[in-house]
């Protein structure tokens, strides 16, 4: 079953272009692979969706759309009613409170999710939600903001990082996505003021313990993508720390946002650090783009590891970030857009996708990515890819008959049955973000209503017959504000786009006319399926280096950097410091897999104990040192409780350095993440571990009742066998 889907899929990929379906036919109905959804409008102001599932009675709702079509004015309909049965006065999860309610007058994250989880809201809120019910947004948001309940570390106002990989922060890291949701309703004194105490305070730790002065960029896992064995090399499984040490532009570009309001609000009340703030986001975006785009590709990376190894993959919330942020200059932004692949149903939110993983991130489609990449799309003019997307979100609903969490790539089924890749494995309707994806949509999409309330659509011209049908105009009724599309006298260009506005007492009335948006076509030439990883390449020691071995075709990394293709074997020569050897598999069209696991060679100094240690090296340099230990205190995919160390150096003669080590959830005996130090050959150096600051330490989590760090009590804790050192690698990150 697996392999005949696999050759159905790649089959259609290929004719991807010839396959495009119409969004909504001339009867208002949409139909996709022999599935027919329709909606008729009922006198009572409601409607009724007839699907593939059944009927679904949808009531009459405050926010209304007028075009010509039911099925379009209808689905606008249902994902207010769905928004309804996610505006909570109670929420739970089995990991908090036992499962037991929690009062909260929130937004709840979906019908299988019935948690308030910082992403999840924060990117629906900067979506829509905070235009639907500003007092609701804020209560949820300020449900994600937390004190310190350990009197030990430094106080302040944080935002949390949910439970995640290795026990969550600082491996997972893209809790200020919470200021992405927050920046549209500080128009509250009492709210704003938390706002800036929690920014300040949030940025600050960051700045601490995840930024990486030698690369100007913020450590820790993808934003959303944080099921790891899907987007990571396989191996991450049960060993997280290649993810601790890498850098994810998603995570980035949110910590570039992040700075950039703690400029703006600074700035307004006269704050004295506004100047570094904005020097610090200036220095982050410039950063990003030396080490996340790639030439060959034409496209930003997704991830990058230690060193800025460069990995060959892709994810379109990061890219649609980079562009709706402003961190991508237009000729990268309308590029690197350009670049990533299409499939007929929608677009994948990582490519290429992985043939040994389930349907869920991998070969999926989820509204709430597809509405960002509306959004890029809309801010470089590229109609193709608005239409494509428009036709996605609407496509889905309509055959769901609800705002699902995610799609099957190939079919856009909410399940394909294929054994053990069947999926996707998890799929909530009235998901929120999908829910705030499509109001965004059709407010901020077709009608261009923007975050000021400025008025600039730009609607595929293709979109005009189905909206517009023989009409005048299209309509929009946000209750206080109402914009009317007038249509153009003619269509020469494929993006309608405003000629002329002005307005009529709360209504803004907008003539329409047509461009040429000079956009390219959707990609669809992109092989499906990335090569698959190799194992870890073999070392030998000769005369003339380490002669690296691999039966096959690929690229040879060493220490993160590029030495080159190796097809059957490669020599290095041997260097001073402890040398790190990674491979990648080629595939079509140049494409690297994701990268196997080192093979190191070279010597290092092992100190056991469990500290504090002494050791003097011979020479004078930059050091790595890591640590053996293991932290037993929660499963790798989850929990609070990585734990966080301040590693002292003070070496005689020298002001102390300090810089952060992280233990995350272990299975075993593992390594932690390295850090790096300078000293002179010849002088005593004494090395202590201080205790730092992990998620566990915060007041709110004494809900928690999944793991250990809860409602016990924090723990940040880890079982330290060893310290090991060695000459660092050229290029290594500064403390």
């Amino acid at each position: 079953m697996h392999r005949t889907r696999i050759a159905l899929a790649c089959a259609a990929w290929l004719i991807v272009g010839a396959v495009q379906a119409e969004a909504i036919t001339p009867q208002g109905n949409v139909s996709w692979q022999g599935k027919v959804a329709s909606m008729s409008a009922q006198a009572d102001g409601g409607f009724m969706l007839h699907a593939p599932a059944g009927d679904r009675a949808i009531p009459a709702q405050k926010l209304t759309v007028h075009t010509a079509s039911p099925l379009f004015d209808g689905l606008f309909a249902m994902a207010q009613d769905d928004l309804s049965h996610d505006a909570v006065s109670a929420i739970k999860d089995g990991a908090y409170d036992h499962g037991q309610e929690i009062p909260c007058v929130c937004y709840a994250t979906g019908e299988k999710w019935p948690y308030v989880w910082t992403r999840d809201l924060s990117y629906s809120i900067d979506l829509a939600l905070w235009r639907i019910d500003a007092d609701r947004a804020r209560n949820s948001l300020r449900f994600k903001l937390s004190d310190v309940r350990e009197p030990s570390v430094p106080q302040g106002l944080y935002v949390m990082q949910d439970t995640g990989s290795g026990g969550s922060w600082p491996i997972s890291t893209d809790r200020v996505v919470w200021f992405l949701g927050a920046r549209h309703l500080l128009d509250d004194k009492a709210f704003a003021d938390d706002t800036w105490t929690a920014l300040k305070d949030t940025l600050a730790q960051d700045r601490l313990y995840i930024f990486d002065s030698a690369l100007g960029l913020y450590r820790g896992e993808t934003s959303f993508l944080d099921w790891r064995e899907q987007t990571y090399p396989a191996w991450t499984e049960k060993d997280v720390r290649f993810i601790g040490e890498s850098f994810a532009l998603s995570t980035n570009v949110l910590h570039y946002q992040a700075l950039q309001l703690a400029a703006q609000m600074a700035e307004q009340r006269h704050d004295a650090g506004a100047a570094d703030y904005r020097a610090q986001a200036q220095a982050l975006k410039q950063a990003i783009n030396t080490r996340f785009w790639r030439a060959d590709r034409g496209m930003y990376m997704s991830y990058i590891g230690a060193g800025a190894m460069p990995v060959d993959s892709y994810d379109l919330l990061a890219i649609a970030l980079a562009v709706t942020s402003g961190v991508a200059d237009t000729t990268r932004a309308k590029q690197t857009l350009a670049n990533y692949p299409a499939w007929s149903a929608g677009s994948p939110v990582i490519w290429p996708e992985r043939k040994d993983q389930p349907v869920y991130h991998n070969r999926a489609i989820w509204p709430f990515v597809s509405a960002y990449s509306l959004r890029a799309a809309r801010t470089v003019n590229d109609a193709p890819r608005i239409a494509h997307e428009m036709e996605s979100l609407l496509r889905g609903a309509a055959l769901a008959s609800s705002n699902m969490e995610n799609y099957e790539l190939v079919s856009q089924a909410v399940h394909v049955d294929e054994g053990k890749l069947s999926g996707p494995v998890v799929n909530s309707p009235r998901q929120l973000w999908s829910v705030a994806g499509y109001l965004d949509m059709v407010v901020n999409g077709v009608f261009g209503v923007g975050d000021d309330g400025s008025i600039d659509p730009k609607l595929p011209a293709s979109w005009l017959a189905p909206l517009f049908g023989q009409q005048a105009r299209i309509t929009l009724d946000l209750g206080d504000q109402r914009i009317t599309l007038l249509r153009p006298a003619k269509v020469d260009g494929d993006l309608l786009v405003a000629q002329s506005q002005h307005r009529e007492g709360s209504e803004t009335v907008v003539q329409l006319k047509a461009i040429h948006s000079g956009a390219k076509p959707l990609r669809t030439d992109a092989p499906l399926f990335g090569p698959d990883m190799p194992d870890a390449p073999t070392a030998a020691d000769t005369p003339s280096g380490w002669q690296v071995s691999f039966s096959g075709k690929g690229v040879l990394y060493l220490d993160g950097r590029r030495v080159g293709a190796i097809d059957g074997s490669l020599t290095v020569p041997k260097g001073m410091t402890r040398q790190c050897f990674q491979l990648t598999r080629v595939g079509d069209g140049g494409l690297e897999s994701l990268p196997s696991l080192p093979t190191c060679k070279g010597e290092e100094v092992r100190v056991a104990g469990h500290g504090p240690w002494t050791w003097t090296p011979a020479s004078s340099g930059r050091f790595a040192v890591s640590f053996d230990y293991a932290n037993d205190h929660g499963p790798i995919n989850t929990g609070v409780t990585a734990a966080v160390r301040m590693l002292d150096v003070s070496c005689d003669g020298a002001a102390p350095q300090r810089v952060p080590v992280v233990m995350p959830h272990s299975v075993g005996m593992q390594r932690s993440t390295t850090a790096t130090f300078m000293a002179q050959g010849g002088t005593a150096c004494r090395f202590r571990l201080d205790q730092g600051f992990n998620m566990s330490d915060l007041r709110h989590n004494a809900h928690y009742t999944g793991e250990q760090g809860g409602a016990g009590g924090p723990v940040n804790d880890a079982s330290v066998e060893a310290m090991l050192v060695s000459p660092a690698p050229q290029g290594s990150s500064a403390p």
